[in-house]
Formats: structure tokens, sequence, C-alpha cells
């Protein structure tokens, strides 16, 4: 990897000097916006592939996990979202009790799965009673399962309505055996944008004081940007920018993850999706941007197979898990994957052919085998 490169513009040659200095120092907000407005996608590759590569040099990261979404009804009605249905209105919906979901937790028990991921709709009758009762039972049942569950909206409306402080309701689910909270709900954080795509839900400030005061009580998480509908490039700044700043604050946050906007059987299907192009600068930038981030990931059910290992050149390093089928988040919205699920080997070789080295990991990627580089032969 070069340690210097010569660039004609010198706003780009000045970035590039900085992330590729034997003593890289941080991009500015307004350098990170320059990106997006004149850096070409091989610049953008070349400064994310040499970050990568220093941080985790090939080493690929995946985990097994299954998702539990209690319900798709919700008291929020997100312009975005084609995943949930309207409390009032909920034919089209569905409501799965306690005994369902910890029969969909027995599925697993010889599957080695590592990890179960629970978000859903905001349901006005599945309370912090209901949800500290589920994560209990699940604690139980799969004792070697690492619990990350519930959206800092969901976890909003559930305190609230518990009438909890954040860190009271926090304390009773780590006490009932919540492990780590997962990155949704934070969409953008911008108050121009929210209020337009997701106003009745909390707010970006309300999205970080959670996650802080998580981290604060030893609970990591992650962090999502939804990415390619009615905002802009500042807004997508703003909204990294926070992100770094808590990073800097706590160093709770896991992995950054950029979520692309879908546009069917939603309010916004007018908005057309964001290109492939568009796609690998984002995920590029993010890693550019994001240097107090250990991991970027690709949501592979959400970008399809194919594109997501080619993110793995522009700065990514996590492709999530194996997911097996159990999430319609995104497969109703219209993403790539419309049967979300691949086995362990599918993801290994998925991995491999992109000539890195898939490492399979717990949710705290602490390493549980390592699948080394791939040979020849696996690449072709």
């Amino acid at each position: 990897m070069p340690s210097h490169i010569s660039i004609k513009d010198p706003s780009l040659q000045k970035i590039a000097d900085k992330v590729l200095s034997d003593t890289p120092r941080r991009i500015t907000p307004e350098e990170g916006k320059l990106l997006f407005e004149k850096a070409s996608l091989s610049f953008l590759g070349m400064l994310a592939n040499h970050i990568r590569e220093k941080k985790h040099g090939n080493t690929t990261y995946f985990n097994r996990n299954f998702h539990i979404e209690p319900t798709n009804v919700c008291v929020f009605s997100c312009a975005f979202c084609s995943y949930s249905r309207l409390y009032a209105n909920k034919e089209d919906g569905w409501e799965l009790s306690i005994d369902q979901m910890i029969d969909i937790v027995k599925k697993y028990n010889d599957k080695k799965a590592t990890e179960v991921h629970i978000v859903g709709g905001v349901h006005p009758k599945m309370n912090m009673t209901y949800f500290t009762e589920l994560i209990g039972k699940i604690r139980e049942t799969a004792p070697h399962l690492h619990i990350k569950a519930f959206t800092a909206v969901e976890l909003d409306y559930m305190f609230r309505k518990a009438k909890l402080t954040l860190e009271e309701g926090l304390k009773q689910l780590k006490a009932a055996g919540l492990q780590s909270l997962p990155g949704g709900g934070a969409e953008i954080f911008h108050p121009e944008v929210r209020e337009k795509i997701a106003g009745d839900k909390v707010s970006g400030e309300g999205w970080l004081k959670i996650h802080e005061a998580a981290h604060n009580l030893g609970i990591p998480s992650n962090a999502t940007m939804l990415y390619g509908h009615i905002e802009n490039f500042e807004h997508r700044i703003d909204h990294m920018l926070k992100l770094r700043d808590l990073q800097d604050l706590t160093g709770g946050f896991n992995t950054f993850i950029p979520l692309k906007f879908r546009n069917e059987n939603n309010d916004m299907s007018n908005i057309p999706e964001s290109t492939q192009i568009e796609d690998l600068k984002m995920y590029a930038i993010s890693r550019i941007f994001m240097d107090n981030f250990p991991h970027i990931k690709a949501y592979w059910p959400m970008l399809g197979r194919n594109q997501a290992q080619m993110t793995l050149s522009f700065g990514v390093n996590d492709l999530d898990g194996t997911i097996d089928d159990s999430t319609k988040i995104y497969s109703m919205a219209g993403s790539e994957e419309q049967n979300p699920s691949m086995t362990t080997e599918q993801l290994v070789q998925l991995i491999h052919n992109a000539g890195r080295r898939p490492v399979e990991r717990d949710t705290l990627y602490q390493v549980i085998e390592d699948h080394g580089m791939p040979s020849q032969h696996q690449m072709n």
C-alpha cells in the first residue's frame, strides 16, 4: 500500500496525506463532505482499504446468529418502513408469544449459534415486564447465547411506559440477561430529516443518550445510519460525527453499519434507490471518517451477497452472520435477498472468493474459528 500518492486536487491530496501518514490524522467534517462531493470511487477504495488492512489485515468477521422479531405491529408510522403494521390496522401483522419465541431459540440449541438478535415493532402490549420475562427465559433456555436485543426506539417506548429512567430500565434488562444493543433506529439524527421520515419516535439526541447510558453500564452496542433517501451529504456527516464524538467519550460501539434505503412497499417508494457506486462510496467514507470505530459492517441480506462481497475492498471487515432466514425487515422492503440465509460454509466461501480470511467471531469479536486464507482452488 502506498505511503503517499499524488492527486491533482490539493484538498483531496491533503486528505490522502492524513490517512496514509505513519501517524494518521482524523479528517474533519468538511473533509468528509468533500469526499462525498469530489472523490472518485477508486480514490475512496484505496484509502478505505488501506485503513481496513492496517486495522485488520485480510480478516473478515462473521458470526452464527439468528433473528427473532416478536412483532411487526407498531405504534409508529415511519415513512421509510416497509416492515411494520400500525396497531390500529394490524390485519397483516404478527405477534409472537413468549413460548413461541422460546421454541425458536430451542431450534438452534444444536446449530452452534452464538447470538440471538431481537428487534421488532413497538407493540403497546409488549411492555417492560413482557420483555424482561422473555430475556430471562432465553437465558435459562440457552445460557450460551449472547442476547443482543432492542433498538433505542423500542427501549425509549418501553422505559417511558414503565416510568423508568434509562439507567433503571437498562439495569433491569441487564440483570435479566441482556448483553448488548443492536444499532437500529438511528436512521438519520439531523432533526430536519428525522422529522420527515420518523418524526414520531425517539429523537436523534434520545437515541444517543440511550446508547451512552448503555455504554456507561458496560453494555456495548452497534450503530447504524439509513442512507440514500432524502438526506444530503451534510446530514450523513452530521450523523457520523455525532457517533464519532460519542465513541470518543465512551468507547462502547463495536461496529458501524450503513443501511441502504430500500423503496418497496413504503411511503417513500417514489424515491430512487442509491446506485451500487454510491453504496460503495458510502462504505468507504464510513471507514475513512469513523476512525475510532473498530469495525465497519455490511449487512449482506440488505445489499445482496455479491455487493456485500465487493464492500470488502471498500473498508468493510464484517459481513454480519448466517441469519438463517429469520429476518423479514429488509426482505419486505425489496432487498436483494428475499430469503436471507447462508450456511457457515457458504459465508466462508463468499469471503474466500474475495481473497479475504474468514474468521468466525462471537458478538464481541472474540475469535471462535479462523478459516485461514483461501487457496487458489477456493478462489476459482
